[in-house]
């Protein structure tokens, strides 16, 4: 067979459409570059896989549990289209290039095209830390083939993350609430902030006193605070347990009286200078970006997101303006270095470099150095203002903040002094009093001139001496002293994690890899687990049920040490040195002495659900974590004042908004005693005799009817039903009748609702009449109040009580004016992602009559029910607008009715 005639193409696969069109201005003619739009195959859903292989060992997990857990993938359905388009570019092309990050997930997707593909023309992995003109040209000189222990590395992290989440989250299913998550790293991060909120719950504020004054000199005034008395250090916040004990054997513990006598006592006292020390002062800058250090700053200086941080930068990335945003590297090319001091030096003096390039290297635990740090791309780097025009406004923000951070790394120490003032005087009762001030002047700003880090909240008390001139004083100068007042403080308690100080946490103690922090902190939000306050997260309830389950029968699986390992294995298979088939034999299967999950699961035991979702909280009041939220339990019977009736377990709802540390006993004996009845006997319906209450629901009050189950006598006169050959069928499950229900009136308690005002409410919608075309009008209350119904056409009328009072005529009179539409201001976008890589127009994404959408202003896509807002990224967006330009206008079916099939002959 003759060989295939050569055409000179090549053909280049990235991930991204941004990518693959900034990466084609590079590579000049002869190259076609095409996007894969991410991985073109997974693992399939069990209940997806062929019937053939549901009852084998692949049934379970999609996973080959007894032959090296090979993973059975399938190419997504709405990555077919792709594949095919892949494979037509792929006959007409001389050689393939496979251009994906470089990192585990990049080399998993460039190995699944390899074998999907299946190319019979030589193939070449190309990878790239930065899309400039001389990084692709680098790339072009550094071929190499697909690294298959990266691959096996991420394949193992996708089959261990399916053997975890599949085998735990049903615990949870069954003795928490359907729908919960566990993960190999969520669940870890979960129990983080749990943790915290555990040492916030437990914490015992200590109380203790200081003096402050200010002193004044020749030269000047300042500010001091104690030091000491007679020679015994003055406790601070830093010298008690959380128990709110004092920790420091030796220091004097400041009260109330002892602190304002003494202020008192030192009034006239003689104040005098009595040591000063000057110490040089050195700061040094910090290392160029990590994707966690990045997401730290970002966080703190920028207010962004994980997310947020993480969807800008791979625009930037994408789009030519910074290096590869994945990386656990603070390490910079040569070029990167000289393009950083040249910068310095142009920018702010020669004398603000140093004379050699500073060189740094990665501190987290489980760090994979495979990448550059984060930098602005090319060798030489491109200034905030020239960049300005061609970025949104997060884009800019983030770019300029890695710049500054990049060239600061290169930059001089910045050099100052830091002097101490200690100063004194014996009061009138004799005690002898110590006070000390502190000041860092700096003399050589350093890099300070283009960069300083931020910081996050900490526990102490001290006062920042950074930046503050003290006068010129000498040993034994004389004083006066102003403004000696007593202050008193309270410790605090551990503060709670944000989103940087979380990513810096995990970074630490090695867990999880910082590309995936983002998600995962997101995830943890999303599943209900934690929540926003301010920048603080919060765990619910539900997290401290999912968590206490993990601890007490999935010990391993939640432990911080045990967790990093994992990662440590990983990177092991990772550099070849294990085999993630054996390993994950070990993992889910154990060996001797050590269980595998397999086993775990399998021996559980009896969990019991209530003990779960309990947290005792004051005595005789528990919170229960319930079906539909959490709620206090009180065990000590109570009397209800209004009805005299004993209430053996009575029950409050908890506010949503209340963090779980705010919920201590007081606040959870104020919310037993303002809770309102949770239910209220009305009376009986005189047309069914059914009893109608009243509720507390946990969103609103209510009443309903209860419908009393039907007794043996009535199940067995229900009539028989028979098979055709006379056996009479199984008795059949009565379907169970719905109660009528109604949301009270906002004029409405629970208190004083009546039975017929119930009845009335449960008697919704009320019908009015027809009007001349025979459509009905209804009156009805809703979730914006009360309206009229006709048809799809909605009228809003006044106010509740009008429900029963409107009539037909009233009713009328409102459909005959036209429907008024208040003008709407613009309505900002949900979401922006920037340009989209074919229109090059903005892509948003707009609230719209039958929910969210997608638009670039020429393309629109209804965002899928399956995502979120929240989980919705650029690269999703852009896959979404490019599917749905690739199916060009929706056709019209037409209506014409079949004609009916022509009836054969009669035989003869």
């Amino acid at each position: 067979m003759p060989s295939k005639a050569k055409t000179g193409k090549k053909l280049v696969i990235v991930e991204s459409p941004a990518k693959s069109k900034t990466i084609a201005k590079y590579l000049g003619e002869g190259f076609i570059v095409e996007a894969s739009i991410g991985h073109i195959r997974d693992l399939p859903q069990p209940s997806e896989l062929p019937a053939e292989l549901k009852k084998t060992s692949v049934g379970k997990f999609a996973v080959d549990i007894e032959n090296g857990f090979k993973p059975y993938y399938v190419v997504s359905p709405d990555k077919k289209k792709k594949v095919a388009e892949l494979k037509a570019q792929l006959k007409d092309a001389d050689a393939l290039y496979l251009a994906t990050d470089g990192d585990r997930e990049g080399e998993a997707i460039a190995w699944h095209l390899l074998e999907v593909l299946k190319p019979k023309v030589p193939v070449y992995r190309m990878t790239f830390g930065e899309i400039t003109k001389e990084a692709i040209h680098r790339a072009m000189d550094n071929l190499r083939d697909v690294d298959t222990a990266l691959v096996d590395a991420q394949e193992t992290r996708r089959v261990l993350d399916r053997l975890y989440g599949y085998e735990i989250s049903p615990v949870l299913w069954r003795k928490v609430a359907r729908g919960l998550s566990a993960g190999r790293v969520q669940s870890v991060v979960t129990r983080m902030v749990v943790d915290r909120e555990r040492e916030r719950m437990a914490f015992k504020a200590a109380s203790y006193w200081d003096l402050t004054g200010q002193f004044g000199a020749g030269t000047g005034s300042f500010k001091a605070k104690l030091a000491s008395v007679d020679g015994a250090k003055v406790a601070s916040g830093r010298d008690f347990n959380d128990d709110g004990e004092l920790t420091s054997r030796n220091a004097a513990h400041l009260n109330e009286e002892l602190a304002t006598s003494l202020a008192a006592a030192l009034q006239d006292a003689d104040f005098r200078v009595r040591s000063v020390d000057t110490k040089p002062y050195t700061r040094r800058p910090a290392a160029p970006f990590t994707t966690s250090t990045l997401q730290q700053e970002a966080g703190r200086k920028l207010r962004f997101s994980s997310k947020s941080t993480m969807q800008v930068a791979q625009r930037l990335y994408e789009n030519g303006y910074i290096t590869y945003m994945r990386t656990d590297s603070s390490a910079l090319s040569n070029e990167a270095v000289t393009a950083a001091r040249r910068q310095a030096s142009e920018l702010y003096g020669p004398e603000y470099i140093p004379q050699s390039p500073r060189v740094y290297s990665g501190k987290a635990a489980n760090a994979q150095e495979a990448h550059e740090a984060i930098r602005p791309a090319g060798d030489s780097f491109r200034t905030p203002a020239q960049v300005a025009k061609q970025l949104s406004g997060d884009e800019f923000r983030l770019y300029e903040l890695i710049w500054k951070r990049t060239v600061a790394s290169q930059m001089a120490d910045a050099k100052g002094s830091t002097a101490t003032i200690r100063l004194g005087a014996v009061a009138s009762d004799g005690r002898d009093a110590e006070f000390s001030a502190s000041g860092t002047v700096i003399t050589f700003p350093g890099f300070l001139a283009a960069y300083e880090e931020g910081k996050d909240e900490s526990r102490g008390d001290d006062e920042s001496d950074e930046a503050r001139r003290l006068p010129n004083v000498a040993k034994d100068d004389s004083l006066t002293a102003t403004d000696l007042v007593a202050v008193g403080h309270e410790t605090s308690p551990p503060p709670r994690y944000t989103e940087a100080s979380l990513t810096a946490e995990l970074e630490k103690k090695g867990i999880g890899r910082p590309s995936t922090y983002a998600s995962t902190i997101s995830t943890i939000q999303d599943r209900g687990y934690v929540r926003k306050q301010g920048s603080a997260l919060v765990p619910s309830w539900i997290a401290f049920s999912v968590i206490r389950l993990l601890e007490q029968h999935f010990t391993d699986y939640v432990d911080y040490e045990f967790t990093a390992d994992m990662e440590g294995d990983l990177d092991k298979i990772a550099n070849g040195q294990t085999v993630g088939s054996a390993w994950l034999k070990h993992f889910y299967y154990g060996e001797d002495s050590d269980p595998g999950l397999l086993s775990i699961v399998n021996n559980l035991g009896e969990i019991d659900a209530r003990e779960i979702n309990s947290v005792p909280i004051a005595e005789g009041i528990t919170l229960r974590v319930g079906k539909f939220g959490p709620y206090l339990e009180s065990s000590i019977p109570t009397v209800d004042p209004k009805t005299g009736e004993v209430v053996e377990s009575a029950r409050a709802n908890v506010p949503e908004d209340l963090a779980p540390d705010e919920l201590t006993a007081s606040k959870a004996v104020e919310l037993m005693e303002t809770a309102a009845p949770e239910e209220r006997v009305l009376g009986a319906d005189p047309h069914t005799g059914h009893t109608v209450v009243a509720k507390n629901g946990r969103y609103g009050a209510y009443v309903t009817e209860i419908i009393p189950e039907m007794t043996d006598e009535q199940l067995a006169n229900q009539p028989v039903e028979y098979y055709k050959n006379g056996k009479p069928k199984p008795a059949k499950k009565p379907v169970k009748a719905k109660p009528r229900t109604g949301s009270l009136f906002s004029s409405m308690s629970v208190d004083t609702i009546t039975l017929d005002e119930a009845l009335q409410l449960m008697s919704l919608p009320r019908v009015l009449g027809e009007d001349a075309e025979g459509n009905v009008i209804t009156v009805q209350n809703g979730r914006f109040g009360p309206y009229l119904k006709k048809g799809t056409d909605s009228r809003s009328i006044g106010s509740e009580e009008e429900i029963f009072t409107i009539t037909l005529e009233q009713a009328l009179e409102i459909y005959s004016q036209p429907k008024q539409r208040g003008a709407r201001a613009a309505v900002p976008p949900l979401a922006e992602f920037g340009p989209d890589p074919v229109s090059e127009k903005n892509i948003v994404v707009k609230e719209g009559r039958f929910g969210p959408y997608i638009t670039d202003g020429v393309t629109n896509i209804t965002v899928p029910r399956t995502t979120s807002l929240e989980e919705l990224t650029r690269e999703r967006a852009v896959e979404l607008l490019a599917e749905k330009r690739a199916k060009g206008p929706v056709k019209r079916t037409s209506t014409a009715r079949k004609a009916p099939a022509r009836k054969a002959a009669a035989k003869k």
